[in-house]
């Protein structure tokens, strides 16, 4: 039996995080009624001329700068011509040569392993409109067009056909989207059509250079059908092949409920889009000044800042993974981390970490908010965890705490004093509140003599509720400790 290899190559579209659209002044909102974010440009009136929008090639050079592209001056565009009902011009206003960027690469890592990715271009195009077939449950016998999202602005990002299994594509779309997210050039959302993939697939016999019949499955929008359709597709090229079949180029789309692809056309190895400059939008050169100030705006790239959290704070590679998984959250982080008094952020930088990972994003995913629109502060955060590492207030009440910061975005300090919430450390109080506890518990107290020092909870337990909560724990823990043992040495005399 022949053994093959997995070749696979992505075309990825991303739409361009601008507030209109590329072409003209429409909003780029996302789910506003049919056809409310339209005019006579982006639905193809005879005789209106599209009108570039600056912000959507500032996106694509800064995506090609983080990506180490090459980028190229000249600005040109093209239309490509076919016919399909969601485009009413039956062109689409593109780049065909050269490309704003062009031979840049990706690094990513797979099972412990690097491997470098070519991508051969990113070029700056218009999206097509939308055809709805089904209302809510309801399958439609014609179909709707909308053109909302017509003439917004993509990115077409195109790699090397360099990737060898659905981890290492995942991989890489994962590693993209985080640096296209810290770049604030796309949002990336597959959920809202912002983020579509290609995915050509093709089999060969291990050792053989030249590549197999290719086979390209359409508009995939999310990470899990994406693994699932090369899977499948994979498999269903090596039976074809096993069986003395042949393989032809083709496009197939992805039938998620049935877990298969289907043939949806035959594909030659060009096919004829007519190009032909865009008379329109006459051609023009990018500064050098424009390409160098853009440069200047790349922020600190998720794996470098993964790095230093782990150099600079200490953190584990879990906890930096979390943190910088996203710019937001580790905007937050540091936000937080900036915000404290301590000379040395070590301190802070792991109860912080901790915070942000289970309390605030628990909530803030519960009620499906974004850390940006959190209603408790970043420095609100930090004066709360300050209160715990002082020993101002405990760790149990800091969660009550808390929940009052969430509702009312109110400052933790004034919480504690108006509800008078402070730890108490006064060690007379403390003593007492334990020797009390202790007369209480003859059984636990019994128990403790001989041999369970788990006993020790029940006690510890009602000195919490006397103190309401309050008492500090570790001088609790302390004292009681000394008065238990004291009583079960003077019973072994």
């Amino acid at each position: 039996m022949t053994n093959y290899e997995t070749v696979v190559g992505l075309e990825v579209h991303m739409q361009i995080n601008t507030k209109s659209k590329v072409f003209c002044e429409c909003s780029t909102q996302f789910g506003a009624e049919p056809n409310a974010n339209t005019c006579v440009i982006c639905t193809s009136q005879p005789g209106a001329i599209p009108i570039l929008n600056k912000k959507a090639v500032e996106a694509i050079v800064k995506t090609g700068i983080a990506l180490d592209f090459n980028i190229n001056k000249q600005c040109t565009f093209a239309r490509k011509q076919y016919f399909y009902p969601d485009i009413p011009k039956n062109y689409q206003i593109t780049q065909s040569e050269p490309p704003l960027c062009s031979d840049g690469k990706l690094t990513i890592s797979v099972g412990g392993k690097e491997k470098v990715v070519n991508i051969t271009r990113i070029h700056l195009e218009e999206d097509a409109g939308k055809l709805v077939h089904e209302i809510g449950s309801r399958k439609l016998d014609y179909s709707l067009l909308d053109l909302n999202r017509a003439s917004v602005g993509l990115m077409e990002l195109v790699t090397e056909p360099e990737l060898s299994s659905p981890e290492e594509v995942l991989g890489f779309l994962t590693e993209l989207k985080d640096i296209v997210e810290y770049l604030d050039t796309s949002k990336c959302s597959m959920e809202e059509g912002k983020m579509r993939c290609d995915v050509n697939v093709s089999i060969r016999p291990v050792g053989q250079k030249e590549l197999g019949a290719r086979v390209e499955i359409k508009n995939m929008n999310s990470i899990s059908s994406i693994r699932d359709a090369i899977t499948y597709e994979v498999e269903r090229q090596k039976e074809v092949l096993e069986s003395n079949g042949k393989l032809v180029q083709e496009t197939r789309l992805w039938e998620a409920e049935e877990g298969v692809t289907k043939s949806m056309r035959s594909k030659e190895e060009a096919l004829d889009y007519r190009y032909f400059p865009e008379p329109d939008l006459v051609p023009f050169d990018l500064p050098d000044s424009f390409i160098e100030e853009l440069r200047k705006q790349i922020p600190e790239l998720p794996k470098a800042r993964k790095a230093r959290f782990i150099k600079d704070y200490g953190l584990s590679e879990y906890d930096a993974d979390y943190l910088t998984s996203t710019r937001l959250v580790a905007d937050y982080y540091e936000g937080a981390l900036n915000y404290s008094k301590d000379k040395d952020k070590k301190v802070l930088a792991k109860p912080l970490s901790n915070w942000i990972s289970t309390e605030l994003s628990a909530k803030l995913n519960a009620a499906k908010v974004c850390i940006s629109e959190s209603p408790v502060s970043s420095q609100n955060l930090t004066k709360l965890i300050s209160l715990v590492l002082n020993g101002t207030i405990s760790g149990k009440i800091a969660k009550t705490v808390f929940e009052e910061m969430y509702v009312k975005s109110s400052d933790p300090e004034t919480i504690v004093k108006e509800k008078g919430l402070s730890q108490i450390s006064d060690e007379s109080a403390i003593t007492k509140m334990c020797e009390e506890s202790i007369a209480e518990s003859p059984k636990a107290v019994a128990e403790f003599r001989s041999g369970k020092e788990r006993a020790v909870a029940a006690i510890i337990g009602l000195i919490m509720k006397k103190s309401k909560g309050q008492a500090n724990p570790q001088i609790v823990n302390r004292i009681l400790l000394e008065k238990l043992k004291s009583i079960k040495k003077s019973c072994q005399r």
